[in-house]
C-alpha cells in the first residue's frame, strides 16, 4: 500500500528540526502576490513557545520587534506555506514558554521613553535660564 502525502512539506525533515523556546529562527514563508505567483518573505525572531510536540498540529510562536512594536506570528510546523526554517542562534532558557518576554520588552521601552523625556526636560530647563540671562543685559543697556 502506498503512503499518502498530506502535506508537500518535508515532514521527516521538519520532525528532526529541534526548535525550542529561546532559539532565534528565520522562517521563510511563501506569500501569494498574484494568482499563482509566490514570493518568499523572512520572519526572524525569538521562539516564545512550541506547542503540540511533533504531531500533525504542531505550532511554534515567533516574536520580533519592529520600530519598538512587538510582532508575533504563530506558524504551523508542517505548513506547506513555510519554505524553510533556519536556526540562527540557540539560547539556554529555563522556561518552556517565554511569554514573560512581552512584559519585559514593554518595561524596557517605557524605561527608554522616560530617559528621552527626562533629557528633553533637562534641555528645556537649562536652555531657558541661559536665554533669560542673555536677554537681561541687553534690556539693561537700553
Amino acid at each position: 500500500m502506498a503512503t499518502k502525502v498530506i502535506s508537500p512539506a518535508n515532514v521527516e525533515h521538519r520532525k528532526k528540526l529541534d526548535i525550542r523556546p529561546g532559539d532565534n529562527v528565520r522562517v521563510w514563508q511563501k506569500i501569494e502576490e498574484d494568482k499563482g505567483k509566490f514570493r518568499l518573505q523572512a520572519f526572524e525572531g525569538i521562539v516564545l513557545a512550541r506547542k503540540h510536540g511533533k504531531e500533525a498540529g504542531a505550532m511554534f510562536t515567533v516574536r520580533k520587534v519592529i520600530d519598538g512594536i512587538g510582532v508575533e506570528r504563530i506558524f504551523p510546523l508542517y505548513s506547506p506555506m513555510i519554505d524553510e526554517i533556519e536556526m540562527i542562534r540557540r539560547s539556554k532558557v529555563r522556561r518552556a514558554k517565554l511569554y514573560f518576554v512581552r512584559e519585559k520588552a514593554t518595561k524596557e521601552i517605557r524605561r527608554q521613553m522616560r530617559r528621552i523625556m527626562d533629557a528633553k526636560y533637562e534641555e528645556e530647563v537649562v536652555a531657558a535660564p541661559a536665554a533669560a540671562a542673555e536677554a537681561a543685559p541687553a534690556e539693561a543697556a537700553k
